[in-house]
């Protein structure tokens, strides 16, 4: 009977949960801010803290499963939601448009920063968006036109265009590290930001690598080239990150050590990125050169 009750406490009703929350939240910024960490009332405000996390937990278990089972299933019951879901051609198209819309947006915004602020780091990122938007809009528009899979001489040539391009990101990545290192630019996220924006580019970063380790094996050119550029702009990412890190929690850090650790990051960014784009150029090229010459053997027959 007593563990039955105990069982309860773990289950409490939803209000409960929702009342404890800010109050337990609340306590422990009294308690830190105020340094009453060894206070026995302070003592208190943990084991309810600690109460109510295991509670919100037991929750989340319990409800994020059976929300994302409808959620999945109200997804797979629309017809677009299901070509979604299912046709990764369709997929890549739309995402191309989402991702090319946003490097439009963050285009347009450095541009217009670096001119208002009369700073060339804003400029840079605004020129690094431009040539990302330019190689997604060339494979949007041979989507929309061609489409995945429908010719396969011109899907290699498009996507070796695109390679050719996404190799000039290396000039804006030798310009930002160069301007980290000797003009002590970089970005800066106060408090709880800083978290959020490591959490992002780690999850962009794991996808991006399982995105192409995927649709490499479809063997569609256009489809690659795209997870290719999420490759390259989450590895950018990384390297903002960095910065932001430095910032943050490197004040104790030698300057020499954070420009080492800045060189060595902004250089095996670039490695990756060249020899992704490379790759592709020599893969690409090479098929390209095969399809025409079994074209002019079948012509000589």
């Amino acid at each position: 009977m007593e563990w039955k009750k105990l069982i309860k406490l773990l289950y409490p009703p939803l209000w409960v949960i929702i009342v404890l929350v800010p109050i337990c939240a609340a306590a422990l910024i009294v308690i830190f801010a105020g340094g009453y960490e060894t206070r026995p009332l302070a003592y208190a405000g943990y084991v309810l803290s600690f109460y109510t996390l295991t509670v919100v937990t037991v929750k989340c278990i319990k409800v994020i499963p059976v929300s994302y089972r409808q959620a999945k299933k109200t997804v797979y019951s629309n017809p677009t939601g299901n070509r979604l879901m299912t046709d990764m051609k369709f997929r890549t198209h739309v995402l191309l448009y989402g991702s090319l819309a946003v490097n439009l947006l963050y285009a347009v915004f450095n541009a217009v920063s670096g001119f208002m602020y009369h700073t060339a780091w804003f400029l840079v990122f605004a020129f690094y968006y431009t040539i990302l938007a330019v190689v997604r809009f060339l494979l949007v528009r041979f989507v929309n036109r061609i489409g995945i899979g429908n010719n396969r001489f011109k899907e290699l040539r498009r996507s070796r265009l695109c390679g050719f391009i996404l190799l000039t990101i290396n000039l804006v990545l030798s310009g930002a590290v160069l301007m980290i290192l000797y003009q002590n630019k970089g970005y800066h996220y106060n408090g709880i930001l800083i978290y959020v924006m490591a959490a992002y580019t780690f999850w962009i970063t794991v996808v991006a690598i399982k995105n192409l380790l995927v649709f490499r094996k479809l063997g569609s050119p256009v489809m690659s080239m795209a997870k290719i550029i999420n490759m390259a702009a989450a590895l950018v990412s990384m390297l903002s990150l960095e910065t932001a890190m430095f910032s943050q929690f490197g004040g104790e850090m030698p300057a020499e050590d954070k420009k080492l650790m800045i060189m060595l990051t902004g250089a095996g960014v670039s490695i990756v990125i060249i020899t992704m784009s490379v790759y592709s150029i020599i893969k690409n090229t090479n098929e390209m050169k095969k399809i025409t010459e079994n074209k002019n053997e079948q012509g000589n027959l």
